[in-house]
């Protein structure tokens, strides 16, 4: 090797020793003392407003226990579905709890964690519609809200069917309302979202009338693809929520009933 070349080599590994280590989102949330989080707010009982405005919900409470582990404050950053991803991309929030299917498609763009909640899904339908299961919705006009598990599928299911109409929306009450308004005839949701929403009596003439036999939807957290020390932090947080009975607790106070697991058979319990 020339004399030359060993002292470029030289001088190469030592701007690499000196060069200051670069901080990662990680550092950055714990630096700032604040950690923004996108969470749907139109998403009963994973997010919603109580009567003075405050966001409340499992993935709000989630968020504020992923921050005091953190050691910093949560800022909840209101985010409607189809604006979770782009929120990300865009600098607005630094993770998302958000109900947030962990699709392959999606881990192309972000970095998702292991599942922190697991859905079923149920058909909701207006109550002059006739629709009686799942089956009886071919024909009929449906919705759901764009982007999420359940429109993907719907849309997929109306073109087998062959007859049919599917119709996006924005957010989740825009749904209920086109449902009770006669808009559309049944949508798709979570068994969690369609029981709360027929609950609440806020949108009349809409009744639960079966299970969609689509498989469960694992939501993951997500944030950018390569902060790795920050999606292996996530993934620890996750695991820590089951050990401790904290995801048991607040399944409990939210939802109620059979706790979903959250262990997929044949690959990780």
């Amino acid at each position: 090797m020339k004399k030359t070349s060993v002292l470029a080599f030289g001088l190469v590994a030592a701007t690499a020793l000196t060069s200051p280590a670069k901080a990662d989102k990680l550092d950055d949330i714990i630096s700032s003392g604040t950690l923004r989080c996108a969470v749907v707010l139109d998403f009963p009982p994973m997010g919603a407003r109580d009567e003075n405005n405050n966001p409340i919900g499992f993935d709000v409470d989630y968020c504020n226990d992923l921050a005091k582990a953190l050691g910093v404050t949560a800022e909840i950053v209101e985010t409607p579905f189809p604006e979770r991803i782009p929120a990300l991309m865009s600098g607005r929030v630094d993770v998302g709890v958000a109900s947030t299917s962990d699709t392959l498609e999606r881990a192309k763009t972000v970095g998702m964690s292991i599942p922190y909640f697991a859905f079923e899904m149920a058909v909701t339908a207006n109550d002059k519609s006739g629709i009686k299961s799942f089956e009886d919705m071919k024909g009929k006009t449906v919705g759901a809200t764009a982007g999420t598990f359940e429109a993907i599928a719907l849309e997929k299911t109306m073109k087998e069917f062959g007859a049919g109409e599917f119709r996006p929306y924005q957010t989740q009450a825009d749904v209920f309302l086109a449902l009770s308004q006669g808009q559309i005839d049944a949508t798709v949701s979570t068994s969690t979202v369609a029981q709360a929403t027929v609950k609440s009596g806020k949108f009349p003439g809409i009744s639960v009338v079966g299970k969609a036999p689509y498989d469960i939807d694992y939501v993951a957290l997500f944030t950018n693809r390569e902060e790795y020390g920050l999606i292996n932090y996530l993934n620890l947080f996750v695991n820590q929520q089951v050990r401790t009975g904290r995801y048991k607790e607040l399944y409990e106070k939210w939802v109620g009933g059979e706790l979903p697991s959250l262990s997929v058979d044949g690959v990780y319990r």
